[in-house]
């Protein structure tokens, strides 16, 4: 029988409008997204941040002056060392983008927490191909937890 990954999770809300995010992102949802995208044993960080720091974090680290909606910063050195990451989310942007796409908020998170999570263990999509089987591979995830297809 195949045991489940591991998971080590540490959740932080520090955007000054996250108790509404908070309320919306239970630690068992957050765990449970992330399992479901997890092919590996982890240790993650998930950080939701103001547009300050999201602006901050994504000019110090890709040289772009603009919050993102999420960042993934990835610390694994080894192919056989646990995937080790933080994730930066960005609650104004996360909730900008959903409203804008007329998405569920909870839907745009979990979609942003997969993708982060499948970034955590080296997947990209600078180039068509890996975009592709990205987001193949996101679109079903997704579907496993309940939620359409994002690029719809």
């Amino acid at each position: 029988m195949k045991r489940a990954h591991r998971l080590q999770l540490t959740v932080q809300f520090v955007a000054s409008n996250s108790a509404s995010h908070q309320a919306l992102l239970p630690r068992a949802t957050l765990i449970h997204w992330i399992k479901t995208a997890l092919f590996a044993d982890a240790i993650l960080t998930l950080r939701f941040v103001d547009e300050e720091e999201g602006r901050m974090l994504n000019r110090t680290w890709r040289n772009k002056d603009y919050a993102t909606n999420v960042l993934t910063f990835n610390y694994a050195e080894n192919l056989g060392d646990p995937v080790t990451a933080d994730l930066a989310l960005c609650c104004p942007v996360i909730e900008q983008e959903a409203s804008a796409h007329k998405k569920p908020l909870a839907a745009h998170y979990a979609h942003l927490i997969v993708h982060g999570v499948l970034h955590a263990q080296g997947y990209q999509h600078d180039a068509d191909e890996e975009a592709l089987i990205m987001e193949t591979l996101e679109t079903e995830l997704l579907a496993k937890l309940g939620f359409d297809n994002p690029y719809c």
